[in-house]
C-alpha cells in the first residue's frame, strides 16, 4: 500500500488488496508444493468479507489456477444480513462454475445452535440446482385474495413434515429430496402451480368455493373439504396416489435412469454429512456431474 501511494499514478486500494490476496494465495500453494505437499492435497480459500471482493478474487483465482476453491464469505454477520450476503456471493460464483466446496459463516443468536449455517449452505446448493437435500415447497406470499393465515400455516406444517420425514425417506426412498410440493392460497395461481409440482394443493381464497383440489403429477387427484384438510393432505397414501406413490415414483425414476445409483449419495456425499445436525460439517461439495435433478428431469 505504501509503494502504491508513493507511485506517480496510484492504483485504487481495493485493486491492490485483491492483487495482493491473489498473489499470496498462489504463492502459499506454490510453497506448500515445494515442501512436499501434493498438488491434489491443496484447497485454496480466500478470506474476504465483502460480496464484490469475494466474487472478484475467486474469478481471478479460477482463471489463474486449477486448485480446488473453497468459497465462503468471512464474518458475514447475523441473521438476514449474513444469509443474504453469503447467498449473493456464492450464487454468482456457483452459477459461473467456480468453486468446489462452500461454507456459510453466520454469527448465531446468543445460545443458538450452529446448524443454521449448514441449512443455508444446503439451500443455496439446492436453489442453484447443484445438489438436493430436502423436498422444496412452493407457496404464494399472500395478497388481498386470501382472507386468513391458513395457507401460510399449512405451508409451514407441510415443510416441517417433509423435514421430519427426510431421515426415513433418505434410507427407504432415494430421490425423495427432489420432490416438488406446492401450497397455494387461491384459484389465481393455485391450480397452475400445483399442476407443475409433483404434488400440490390449491386452497380457496376470498369468495371462492371452500374446496381444495389436490394435483399429483399434473393431474387432479381429489378435492379436499373441511377443517381437517391439512391432516388429510399430509396423510394421503399409501395407495394408488398420494405422498407414498409420488415418493416411490420419484425413487424408482432416479434409480432406473442412473443405473441404480442415486447421485445425491455418490462420492460427494461420502465426504460430507448431508444432515443439518452435523453442525461441524460446514463445508459441502457443490459439484454435480448430473446437473439439476428435478423429479421430471430424471
Amino acid at each position: 500500500m505504501d509503494a502504491n501511494a508513493a507511485s506517480p499514478e496510484p492504483r485504487d486500494s481495493r485493486d491492490v488488496m485483491i492483487d495482493a490476496m491473489l498473489e499470496s494465495a498462489l504463492r502459499s500453494a506454490e510453497l506448500a508444493e515445494e515442501t512436499g505437499l501434493g498438488h491434489d492435497r491443496i484447497i485454496i480459500s480466500a478470506k474476504v468479507s465483502g460480496v464484490r471482493d469475494l466474487v472478484d478474487v475467486y474469478r481471478l483465482l479460477g482463471a489463474r489456477c486449477d486448485y480446488p476453491l473453497h468459497l465462503g464469505l468471512t464474518e458475514a454477520g447475523m441473521g438476514d444480513k449474513g444469509i443474504v450476503a453469503s447467498t449473493a456471493g456464492l450464487a454468482i460464483l456457483l452459477n459461473e462454475g467456480i468453486g468446489d466446496t462452500i461454507r456459510v459463516s453466520l454469527t448465531p443468536e446468543p445460545g443458538a445452535p450452529r446448524e443454521r449455517e449448514v441449512e443455508v449452505a444446503q439451500q443455496v446448493l439446492q436453489s442453484m440446482g447443484l445438489r438436493s437435500f430436502l423436498p422444496q415447497v412452493s407457496a404464494c406470499p399472500g395478497c388481498g385474495r386470501t382472507t386468513s393465515t391458513f395457507f401460510q400455516e399449512m405451508a409451514q406444517q407441510i415443510q416441517g413434515y417433509l423435514k421430519d420425514k427426510m431421515p426415513e425417506w433418505r434410507e427407504t426412498h432415494p430421490g425423495a429430496e427432489d420432490l416438488r410440493v406446492a401450497v397455494m392460497g387461491c384459484v389465481v395461481n393455485g391450480p397452475g402451480e400445483s399442476k407443475h409440482a409433483d404434488i400440490g394443493i390449491s386452497l380457496p381464497g376470498t369468495f371462492e368455493e371452500p374446496v381444495a383440489p389436490v394435483f399429483i403429477d399434473g393431474r387432479l387427484d381429489r378435492t379436499l373439504r373441511g377443517d381437517g384438510l391439512v391432516q388429510e393432505f399430509i396423510a394421503m397414501g399409501p395407495g394408488a396416489s398420494g405422498w407414498q406413490a409420488v415418493i416411490t415414483a420419484n425413487s424408482s425414476s432416479s434409480l432406473s435412469s442412473s443405473g441404480g445409483i442415486n447421485h445425491t449419495d455418490d462420492v460427494e456425499s461420502s465426504k460430507f454429512d448431508n444432515s443439518p445436525s452435523a453442525a461441524s460439517a460446514r463445508s459441502m461439495a457443490c459439484g454435480c456431474p448430473s446437473g439439476p435433478r428435478g423429479w421430471s428431469k430424471w
